[in-house]
């Protein structure tokens, strides 16, 4: 009996929680579960954990878009740029060994976990963050809309570039890049940036997983029990958040990206 279609919706199950209760974020642990879980490589597992994050970040994002706390123009314009290098990611992904994108992808989890861990233990110490100088992107109180200008565009279009880029080369979505990049270059309150982050994952993640399938590296049957595993994961996790999540649980959280990026990281050296 072939287990890996009951092990993908527990997995998808799994990253729908993380996402639910840590926030945008959660998406970044998809690939390396299904590599440890599944026995995938990172170029077979990212179009899944795409997939994934695409329908949960969707739903996420037509409720942020609901309560209208979505900048749908923010998002739209950073998705184009992050679909243009999509594309190119996937591309290199498939051309890449497995060993290198193992190391990459840990590199990755490092980066993102110590961002997370050094910005939750701010939240708990109180310590505001500083800045030398105010954004670029603010937020216009007379028309509730953000004020364009070139330098808000060129930060919001670079940052999206390189969210979708890493989406189709790793298969992370993106969060960990646009939720930072959305807190230092705009002024929008913290539910607004997670909104606006999830409706730019919906439509990379989308758009990688739609250029993947047209490709033939998108394995269907365990890409879509894993995501309504994610989407099922997600509602409860969601259900939960107000009640046990916050700065700690966000370490909680780091601690364990920490954790799994070392053993990315050794199970890519011992490929070689």
């Amino acid at each position: 009996m072939d287990y890996s279609i009951l092990i993908s919706p527990a997995l998808g199950i799994l990253v729908g929680l993380l996402m639910g209760l840590t926030g945008a974020g959660g998406g970044i642990l998809s690939v390396p579960l299904l590599v440890f879980a599944l026995h995938l490589s990172v170029a077979q597992a990212a179009p899944i954990a795409l997939s994934a994050i695409a329908l949960a970040a969707g739903v996420g994002a037509l409720l942020g878009l609901k309560h209208k706390i979505l900048r749908y123009k923010a998002a739209g314009f950073m998705a184009i740029f992050g679909l243009l290098l999509s594309p190119v990611g996937l591309w290199l992904a498939q051309c890449v060994p497995n060993s290198p994108l193992l190391i990459l992808f840990s590199c990755t989890l490092f980066y993102s976990s110590i961002n997370l861990y050094k910005q939750a233990r701010r939240e708990i110490l109180g310590i505001a963050d500083t800045a030398s100088k105010p954004p670029p992107c603010l937020l216009d109180p007379s028309i509730g809309k953000l004020a364009w200008n070139i330098p808000c565009a060129r930060a919001l279009m670079f940052s999206g570039g390189i969210a979708g880029f890493l989406s189709g080369l790793l298969g992370v979505g993106g969060g960990f890049v646009i939720v930072p990049a959305l807190k230092r270059y705009t002024d929008l309150p913290v539910q607004s940036i997670v909104a606006t982050s999830l409706g730019v994952l919906a439509i990379v993640s989308g758009g990688g997983a739609v250029f993947s399938a047209a490709a033939g590296n998108l394995d269907v049957l365990l890409a879509a029990p894993f995501a309504f595993g994610a989407l099922t994961g997600l509602l409860i996790g969601g259900a939960f958040s107000k009640k046990i999540s916050g700065p700690r649980l966000q370490q909680i959280f780091a601690v364990m990206t920490f954790i799994v990026a070392i053993s990315l990281l050794i199970k890519g050296l011992n490929s070689y």
